[in-house]
């Protein structure tokens, strides 16, 4: 008997089948984004603190950033005070972070759906899924280039997701539609297929005002000039390189009062020093300089402080994750973003594996958890990244997702009131007792431990006999159910074909490019 049809004979059954079938059942449920009640871990004293900005306002002022092709840029740093040398941009020491201050420390990301709003910065933490790879991966297609099938599944995936907060942003990218268009379509796809908060387009300046008019189509016009509907991902080419395409997307973003992650791409040895200290210091001084100059666009424009670092095999020259150095890197760097009081973008379900395999889990384990301590409030990649960013893996995504709700679990710390305490049970029970029939065992039993949606807890003769799945079967089982009972949550008609008609026209009145 397959999968489905155990299930519905266990629905039929009564007593213990009945609730057994109604605990495993899936539902659409949606998780708030996180409140950390758990104190962030701190790697660096106050002297290596102070070192590293000292450090970062030496390299701003004496070495410099360059804005390429980009003379307005260049314009508003020279009125602010900055020596302009060609397209090096120095920055004298304090002008950075008192531009920076005016960033504010949190802000409110709205989605059509009130009820999944979300609120980045401050003690909060928002997960988002994987962005960005040309590939996808499942156990029935392996390794393929993705589709806008795959796109419009992953955002499905993300709306039946309950520990994610967020549909991201290019969850994979859909080669099947050509580069000059399928921006639209993916706008088109978070938009309609799922109703919680969403990235736009920052491949090119006029993509991203694309990302702006649709946004004023879904939510009206009035609503985005006064809300942050938008969290978009502007990286800094490392080291110190602020090029024409991501800046022009930031001023379009940050004039139309839209957020965006500015964040330094650090494969550390090759974009960046090998030390931690070193690189801390390139990634502080790049974050000042991008978020400072999203201010001189527009003073007040909500930004997030970025550091996407990894390290490099220094035999292949591949990018290695879940490494101790990458680990005190987004510690480190997260004490520098609060000591500026801006929100934090860091960490993720990162690793190199090619596989959903043990390397993916413990590479994984190991980034997703310093997420956590380090006090990250907007975790990209935080479901599905297989390959080194290279591929959007379908079981991965789900298994990633699943142990999302563990992070929901630590960061509500212990429970210190009078049923944390279970004094009662303690004094029920007495010595050479049990506790698994006393009341307050009875009482909190159903959310007493975390329990996985997907790892499986059976004893060996029963999962021998259910065919010995390991995890990502168990995986692919539950891509499969998940996608078979999405819905789309209800949109307005008349909204939905304002959307379609704008995508149409705007695809209609250029020819395919597959080139840019």
């Amino acid at each position: 008997m397959d999968e489905a049809g155990a299930e519905r004979r266990t629905r039929r059954g009564g007593g213990g089948a009945a609730r057994r079938a109604e605990r495993t059942a899936t539902r659409t449920e949606f998780a708030r984004f996180i409140t950390r009640n758990v104190p962030d871990f701190q790697i660096l004293n106050a002297e290596a603190l102070e070192i590293i900005e000292a450090n970062a306002e030496t390299l701003l002022a004496e070495i410099g950033v360059n804005f390429v092709d980009n003379p307005d840029a260049l314009k508003l740093w020279k009125d602010a005070g900055a020596d302009i040398d060609g397209e090096r941009v120095r920055l004298p020491r304090g002008l950075a972070r008192s531009l920076c201050a005016t960033a504010p420390a949190t802000y409110v990301q709205h989605a059509r759906n009130s009820e999944r709003n979300v609120e980045i910065g401050g003690r909060n933490l928002v997960l988002a899924p994987v962005y960005g790879p040309p590939f996808v991966r499942d156990l029935a297609g392996g390794r393929r280039y993705a589709t806008i099938e795959d796109f419009r599944n992953f955002v499905k995936l993300g709306q039946m997701t309950k520990w994610l907060h967020h549909s991201g942003g290019t969850v994979c990218e859909p080669t099947d539609i050509a580069v000059n268009k399928r921006h639209l379509d993916m706008l088109h796809a978070h938009m309609t297929l799922s109703d919680k908060p969403y990235m736009g387009s920052v491949t090119l300046p006029e993509r991203a005002a694309d990302s702006v008019e649709m946004s004023r189509i879904l939510f009206g016009p009035d609503f985005v000039d006064r809300n942050t509907v938008m969290t978009s991902l502007i990286n800094i080419n490392s080291p110190l390189t602020f090029d024409s395409v991501m800046m022009g997307a930031l001023e379009v973003y940050a004039r139309a009062g839209q957020a965006c992650i500015v964040s330094p791409f650090i494969v550390g040895g090759a974009m960046a020093p090998v030390t931690v200290a070193g690189t801390l210091t390139q990634v502080l001084a790049e974050v000042m300089a991008g978020v400072a100059y999203a201010q001189l666009v527009r003073p007040g424009a909500p930004v997030i402080a970025g550091a996407f670092v990894t390290s490099i095999d220094m035999n292949s020259g591949a990018p290695t994750f879940g490494t101790p150095e990458a680990a005190q890197i987004t510690l480190g760097a997260g004490q520098l973003m609060r000591r500026l009081n801006l929100p934090y973008r860091s960490a993720g379900a990162f690793c190199g594996s090619k596989l959903p395999d043990a390397q993916a889990a413990y590479e994984t384990a190991n980034t997703l958890n310093i997420g956590l301590l380090s006090g990250v409030n907007f975790m990209l990649h935080a479901c599905g990244w297989l390959e080194g960013g290279l591929v959007s893996s379908y079981e991965k995504y789900v298994m990633d997702a699943d142990q999302l709700g563990i992070l929901h679990r630590l960061a509500q710390g212990i429970d210190m009131s009078e049923n944390g305490q279970a004094m009662d049970a303690i004094r029920e029970v007495g010595p050479g007792g049990h506790f698994l029939g006393c009341a307050h065992t009875q009482a909190n039993f159903k959310d007493a431990f975390w329990r996985s949606g997907i790892l499986d807890y059976k004893p060996f003769e029963t999962w021998d006999e259910e065919g010995a799945r390991d995890t990502a079967t168990l995986a692919a089982i539950r891509v499969e159910r998940m996608l078979a009972e999405y819905q789309a949550p209800p949109i307005d008609p008349g909204t939905a074909e304002a959307l379609a008609d704008y995508v149409a026209r705007k695809k209609a009145a250029v020819p395919d490019s597959f080139l840019t």
